[in-house]
């Protein structure tokens, strides 16, 4: 049903998979409040992703795993700066590749190269999933990583399947930058302007935590938490809220722990308030 969210204000947390999310919800009518977790900057030392490139033209992969469209758009801006992209681009196109969900096969497409094959779900979890089919023993595997993420499982798994993997990181976070937005976030629902923030993944609730308690404002955030409806897409950021003492008001139905699901969650909790609000 279109229009479930009409004359509310939803609070997200932007990373990189939001997009999506605030587009859903605008369809339904929500004013989406959009708060930047982090900036995306380039590596500060430019050497490593330019001596990567450089083996890459030398000698291309035999596999090439690209965990974001990001990652791949940084590596071929630092490849033009150099005068290098063409060369790249011939290169890449003799390696198999693999991507970690649909958007770095949309990257590759920007240089009109294409993934061999795309994981089912976009996480680290479904690239080990996807490789583990596959006969890596010998083989060179080139792998952009991304920032803040713990990835030894990934390379783990991979040397363990006999690879020799070449990473290549093109790009940090810095979180610092975005702290105003989020000092200002908690400001509207501390003053009661934000009818609900909608968690979806664990990281957004401590990022949140983190920056309140940088800047002083941890009482006003859980103030402002007191009367915002707090919507979790599943277990995992219930757990989250829940260590630091936060409750969870929805989630999906059906243990379908998924944007849509989210939505139809908070649209229906959004409208029992509202009418009980009325009723008093």
């Amino acid at each position: 049903m279109v229009d479930r969210l009409n004359g509310t204000r939803i609070l997200i947390l932007e990373t990189r998979e939001e997009a999506q999310f605030s587009k859903l919800l605008a369809e339904q009518g929500a004013e989406v409040v959009q708060c930047p977790m982090f900036t995306i900057e380039d590596a500060p030392d430019p050497a490593p992703i330019e001596a990567w490139i450089r083996r890459a033209i030398a000698r291309p992969f035999d596999d090439l795993v690209l965990m974001t469209g990001e990652g791949l758009r940084r590596i071929m801006k630092l490849a033009r700066a150099r005068g290098l992209d063409q060369a790249l681009v011939t290169s890449l196109a003799k390696s198999r590749k693999f991507t970690r969900g649909p958007k770095p096969g949309k990257a590759l497409r920007e240089i009109s190269l294409e993934a061999q094959q795309t994981t089912e779900k976009p996480t680290t979890e479904g690239v080990i999933e996807m490789l583990g089919r596959l006969d890596l023993k010998g083989r060179r595997l080139g792998l952009q990583l991304y920032p803040d993420k713990d990835h030894n499982a990934l390379t783990g798994a991979l040397a363990a399947q006999g690879a020799e993997i070449d990473t290549v990181l093109p790009y940090v976070y810095d979180s610092k930058t975005a702290d105003a937005n989020i000092v200002a976030a908690i400001d509207e629902m501390a003053e009661g302007r934000i009818d609900s923030i909608a968690l979806t993944n664990l990281g957004q609730v401590r990022r949140l935590i983190e920056a309140a308690k940088a800047h002083g404002s941890e009482a006003k955030l859980r103030a402002g938490l007191e009367r915002t409806l707090i919507a979790s897409v599943g277990p995992a950021v219930s757990g989250e809220l829940a260590a630091h003492g936060l409750r969870t008001d929805v989630s999906p139905a059906e243990e379908a722990y998924f944007m849509r699901p989210l939505i139809s969650a908070m649209a229906s909790a959004l409208a029992e308030r509202k009418a009980a609000s009325a009723a008093r």
